[in-house]
């Protein structure tokens, strides 16, 4: 009996190459970067190329934003979004743009949620027994099972209309809904009006001068596909803390569990362009700084602000004459005075500080880059050229302090607290304020910068 060879044929394994594509990335400053990606390449990846390709400290708030300027809309791409599906929804003759900037909004709510639900936007299942702490309302929002009923009144565009009418709202796990009769939430008063499962939503940029909207907070749905103005449903807060929590209710709907994720664990790209053998940079944060005495046998924390503030002048003061006395050993007999001119405008070199901005430009700054607490920057007053101004946020607000130049025997100082306080320049000024609060609501702490790609 014999046996036969017999040959088998397996299949070609066919190795699975993923497509390469060229994408272009702006900075504020509207300069631009191309990146050659793949085509599965997250968010989040782009954001950790750029940041080391350009040697940025990561502290987790770079963020990639989608830019529609024809209809003047702009949105956060979440994180674990792919961004050649982004892409593919502009249209062709679209001037569509991906920006890559701070966003430090962008998880806050995670850390202090009572920023972003007021209690009189928010309202819950009846069977909620007593009080609900901020961090239980994100606890409901991120569970499958029960959630937290957002309600208020928005400005709604009518359809095909370019008239605007004010409507009760309520959000629900379902989508988003009118009152037919007043503040009326009886199933029968209710009527759809979108959902945000097939919808991105979208920030108004200008939505008085593009979309005559009553107020400058708007908000929009828009389909993911591309489609045109009729197309979008656009709504409207009387406030911006009130155009938050409506944004920020949405994004957990939409993504839940995927969002806390992302704020976890930032570096689990799918594309594996995030090296994860890469330890994150943090920046400064306020609870990092402390004010140090160095002046004994052993160092010692200074816990005492007032004690703080005292020898953070003193040391101003010596610092600045020593500045003095180095530059003047050059023989010039101006050199203390060019030494002092140089001290008053070493700030033009620092990140913080913009050159002749106007007052809405520095809100628009703020705004994009996240009404956080202890956001700032420091920039020109248009009122009076010899002042500056120190523009910072606090409770998602924007607040304007006027920095106040004054002269001490024949010397130049700048001063907060009409001249409490007094600093030799803006950087021992700021430098001050990152690590007290002093006349401030809140200290420095994240510097609106403008960068370049």
């Amino acid at each position: 009996m014999s046996l036969s060879a017999r040959r088998v044929t397996l299949p070609a394994i066919t190795p699975i190459v993923l497509q390469k594509r060229v994408i272009k990335v702006y900075s504020e400053d509207e300069t631009s970067r191309a990146l050659e990606v793949p085509s599965d390449i997250t968010a989040r990846d782009v954001c950790q190329l750029l940041i080391l390709k350009n040697h940025y400290i990561d502290d987790h708030s770079w963020t990639l934003f989608e830019h529609l300027p024809h209809i003047g809309l702009e949105r956060t791409i979440e994180d674990h979004e792919l961004v050649i599906e982004v892409l593919s929804n502009w249209g062709m003759e679209e001037e569509n743009k991906l920006y890559f900037r701070k966003n430090y909004a962008k998880y806050e709510f995670f850390k202090n949620p009572m920023y972003f639900f007021p209690e009189h936007m928010v309202s819950f299942a009846t069977e909620t027994n007593g009080e609900i702490s901020p961090t239980q309302i994100l606890q409901i929002f991120l569970s499958s099972s029960t959630y937290p009923e957002i309600h208020g009144f928005l400005h709604a565009k009518e359809q095909g209309k370019k008239s605007w009418k004010k409507i009760y709202f309520l959000l629900r796990r379902s989508g988003l809904y009118f009152s037919t009769k007043g503040t009326s939430k009886e199933p029968r008063h209710l009527q759809f009006f979108s959902e945000f499962g097939n919808s991105d939503i979208y920030v108004s940029l200008a939505g008085k001068k593009k979309h005559g909207a009553p107020t400058n907070y708007g908000f929009c749905f828009k389909p993911n596909k591309a489609g045109g103005p009729r197309d979008l449903k656009m709504l409207c807060a009387e406030e911006e803390q009130s155009r938050t929590c409506w944004v920020t209710a949405i994004r957990l709907l939409k993504y839940g569990m995927q969002l806390y994720q992302n704020y976890m664990h930032p570096y689990q790209g799918r594309s594996g362009c995030s090296s994860q053998s890469i330890s994150p940079m943090r920046s400064i944060s306020e609870n990092s700084l402390v004010a140090m005495d160095f002046s004994g046998q052993k160092s010692r924390v200074i816990e005492n602000p007032t004690e703080a503030l005292s020898v953070a002048v003193e040391e101003g003061l010596a610092w600045r004459k020593k500045g003095c006395l180095r530059l003047g050993t050059h023989g010039s007999p101006t050199a203390s005075s060019q030494s002092c001119a140089t001290n008053m405008a070493i700030h033009r070199s620092q990140p913080w500080f913009h050159h002749k901005i106007s007052r809405e430009e520095a809100q628009r700054l703020i705004i994009q880059q996240g009404l956080v607490d202890g956001v700032f920057l420091v920039r020109d007053s248009q009122s009076n050229p010899k002042t500056f101004v120190l523009s910072m946020s606090h409770g998602q607000k924007i607040k304007h302090f006027q920095i106040i130049p004054v002269e001490d025997d024949g010397e130049m100082f700048h001063t907060l607290d009409d001249g409490h306080t007094r600093f030799t320049d803006l950087i021992q000024l700021v430098e001050f304020y990152q690590l007290n609060k002093g006349v401030l609501p809140c200290k420095l702490k994240h510097y609106c910068a403008r960068i370049a790609l």
